[in-house]
């Protein structure tokens, strides 16, 4: 979408004078995003009060106008290049680098490309800009080709990956200047272009993982090449950082890395009101539906096992994915269909409403990371029935819930059985109380901050 053109999904911004008293003429700081000529879309979504404009941060600290050098600047330029971010295929994927990275904006200016396929697209490329929530976020998308033969399909997509990154870095460049830290989120196409993109500017990358594919064992079954290239990236990074210790752990055995800092999601929600405690009898799962990783069947099973021992249990799901409707199948023949809802994929603006109005959610994962469904329950006053799986651990607690091992139906349907009839005796206030400041907007920046700077320091 070229700068200047309609986006029939926001209104068009108009270009504002820039203001001459603050520091240098033409940066303007102030309480809405100064654009040029620009398209935007607005978001609905998690926003924050802080705006920017070009290069310049609305914190009240010193910035870099790109003639300054880093080392005296508080506030950076952060390009960030995530493989997973909320857009057009799906509204709900890399919500929690989105939540990280909107943080991250209240201390430096932040930049988002994120590159990504579509099926089905109209035009070859498009591009959509949203600036409403704090940060520049650019969504570069391109036709997917579907062709059945592997070799070709792939040879295609790489090269409209790489046109579509390349235009939309020539437009981050000409409309907020160069970063001074390009920040990958997940191996590793992302971050191959922060390697090559830092190296061409003279400036540090760093690397941030999430993925469960380091825990469940997709990582070590990658080719010995695509592996090979991983470890090179991690140690060209300035810094690997880990969503939780359990990671962490789990990508130094790997060779990705080594001395990771971890850094967790951000939990929002909890400086909203709180919603009083819902139904004891209802529950929800939220999750992308792949079944392997999130097993929701095993929850289909102790519902409908603790249905036959005449407890009238109801069960909400929020979400998408490949096994959908092998789910759905599933439920039908354990004779769930009256008792069970299913959503589909949701906007998350759209998932807390749903949640306030819940009486417990279950996350029944065989891996997690870190688990920000978890912590968002919790944050909204709700109790949560998880699965050892490395990260619930990290949450839950006799106050705010019950912990199960992994893959245990039978446990699983006892839960669900005792948290009805217990219900009462988790309030919400106690849970909500129970996840502190660890996990607050401020702290996630905070704890990027650090490696930025270090990061930084390290390439001088």
């Amino acid at each position: 979408m070229p700068a200047g053109s309609r986006d029939a999904a926001g209104p068009r911004i108009q270009q504002k004078s820039p203001s001459r008293g603050f520091l240098f003429p033409g940066w303007e700081i102030g309480l809405e995003p100064t654009t040029f000529g620009t398209t935007i879309r607005r978001s609905n979504q998690l926003s924050y009060t802080h705006h920017f404009v070009r290069h310049g941060c609305q914190t009240g600290r010193k910035y870099n106008p790109g003639g300054l050098p880093t080392l005296l600047c508080a506030c950076m330029h952060i390009l960030v290049l995530p493989k997973w971010y909320p857009g057009l295929p799906d509204p709900q994927l890399g919500d929690f680098i989105r939540k990280q990275m909107l943080a991250v904006a209240l201390q430096h200016q932040v930049s988002v490309v994120h590159v990504c396929a579509v099926d089905g697209l109209g035009e070859a490329r498009r591009q959509e800009l949203d600036t409403g929530s704090g940060a520049w976020e650019l969504h570069a998308y391109y036709r997917h080709n579907r062709s059945p033969w592997a070799p070709l399909r792939k040879a295609i997509n790489l090269r409209r990956y790489r046109k579509a990154t390349a235009a939309a870095l020539e437009r981050l460049i000409q409309e907020r200047g160069r970063p001074d830290l390009v920040h990958a989120h997940i191996l590793t196409r992302p971050a191959f272009t922060a390697w090559l993109r830092a190296r061409t500017w003279g400036i540090p990358f760093i690397i941030s993982e999430q993925g469960s594919t380091h825990l469940r064992g997709t990582w070590q079954r990658k080719h010995p090449l695509a592996k090979y290239i991983d470890r090179f990236l991690c140690r060209q990074a300035a810094a690997v950082t880990a969503v939780s210790p359990h990671l962490a752990a789990a990508l130094e055995k790997a060779g990705l890395g080594r001395h990771h800092a971890v850094v967790p999601n951000v939990v929002p929600g909890m400086d909203l009101p709180l919603p009083p405690a819902g139904p004891a009898n209802h529950f929800m799962v939220v999750a992308d539906l792949v079944d392997d990783v999130k097993n929701v069947s095993g929850v289909l099973n102790a519902l409908a096992l603790a249905r036959s021992m005449g407890h009238d249990l109801r069960l909400e799901v929020i979400g998408g994915g490949a096994d959908a409707e092998k789910l759905r199948s599933h439920a039908r023949s354990l004779g769930l269909e009256d008792h069970v809802r299913w959503r589909g994929r949701l906007a998350q603006s759209e998932v807390r409403p749903l949640m306030a109005r819940t009486g417990t959610v279950v996350v029944n994962s065989r891996f997690e990371t870190f688990s920000v469904v978890t912590g968002e329950a919790l944050a909204c006053g709700k109790p949560v029935i998880a699965t050892r799986c490395g990260g619930p651990e990290a949450f839950i607690t006799p106050v705010n819930g019950v912990l199960i091992p992994v893959g245990d139906d039978q446990a699983l349907c006892a839960a669900l059985v005792q948290m009805a009839g217990e219900h009462r005796r988790y309030t919400p206030e106690a849970i909500r109380s129970s996840v502190g400041s660890r996990f607050s907007p401020e702290a996630v920046a905070r704890g990027f901050d650090e490696v930025y700077q270090k990061a930084v320091g390290r390439g001088r």
